[in-house]
């Protein structure tokens, strides 16, 4: 099947792609942690902020369908999760409905804060896809190792990134193995089967790990990421670095003062 890596464009040669992996961690923590303390009220800061993304992404030559494409992933958990915030935050009624026998009212409170958690979380996920999509996912697990990470979090990363598309690969198999075979009857017989594929799948998984283990040990495995080039701080990660929190610094002050 046809798998949609996340650092697909990671080849691509920018001035971003050619920063450190560490440096690009740490402005993307930075910049997510000013957003997330930014007041609720801060349209401007919130503009500012995304003009500042932009920038950044356009920097980086990343095709804009695929950032677009890939920022609207987040929007249905947000929804899921802040969607009833309106109805039962206290405040200002703007609107007032009848659901069946219930009386439901939206505050304007409630969507101010709703559209707060969108905006917050639309550009920390910009930020996330601009660092995903300009690194190698193995210079990604070096840089988090490096910044002192648990050695146990950044294998399981980088174990799940590398086998979530073999199992996904093993699912569609069983899939196909099962439809070729007339897949129908009654609702508790395809409920059994599709137990027995699970069952399957996670036996599968787990040899699957043994063998895979086995096989590194045997090679010299000792827990660390290892790639063919060794990450180094340059004097354009430093430029950068400063750049981008005096851009913060800017929005900060220029947000506390209008």
């Amino acid at each position: 099947m046809k798998h949609s890596f996340l650092d697909q464009y990671s080849d691509r040669d920018s001035i971003i792609a050619r920063l450190d992996p560490r440096t690009k961690l740490i402005t993307t923590f930075v910049f997510i942690l000013a957003v997330v303390l930014t007041p609720p009220n801060s349209w401007l800061a919130y503009a500012l902020y995304f003009a500042l993304v932009v920038t950044l992404l356009t920097l980086s030559r990343l095709p804009a369908f695929h950032v677009f494409k890939r920022s609207l992933v987040i929007i249905p958990f947000v929804l899921l999760v802040a969607i009833f915030i309106p109805f039962f935050k206290e405040g200002e009624v703007v609107g007032s409905y009848n659901i069946w026998l219930w009386q439901v009212s939206v505050t304007r409170s409630g969507l101010q804060v709703l559209w707060n958690i969108m905006a917050k979380a639309w550009l920390s996920i910009l930020s996330l896809i601009l660092l995903t999509s300009t690194t190698k996912f193995s210079h990604l697990l070096k840089g988090l190792e490096q910044l002192r990470l648990p050695k146990v979090m950044v294998m399981l990363l980088s174990f799940m990134y590398r086998y979530l598309f073999v199992l996904v690969d093993e699912v569609m198999r069983l899939k196909q193995a099962r439809d070729s075979r007339n897949f129908g009857g009654k609702r508790l017989w395809q409920i059994r089967t599709i137990g027995h594929m699970i069952g399957t799948l996670f036996i599968r998984s787990y040899e699957r790990g043994e063998r895979v283990y086995a096989a590194m040990v045997a090679r010299g495995f000792d827990g660390r990421s290892r790639t063919l080039e060794h990450l180094r701080f340059r004097q354009a990660d430093a430029y950068f670095v400063t750049s981008l929190g005096l851009a913060l610094i800017f929005i900060s002050l220029f947000n506390w003062l209008y």
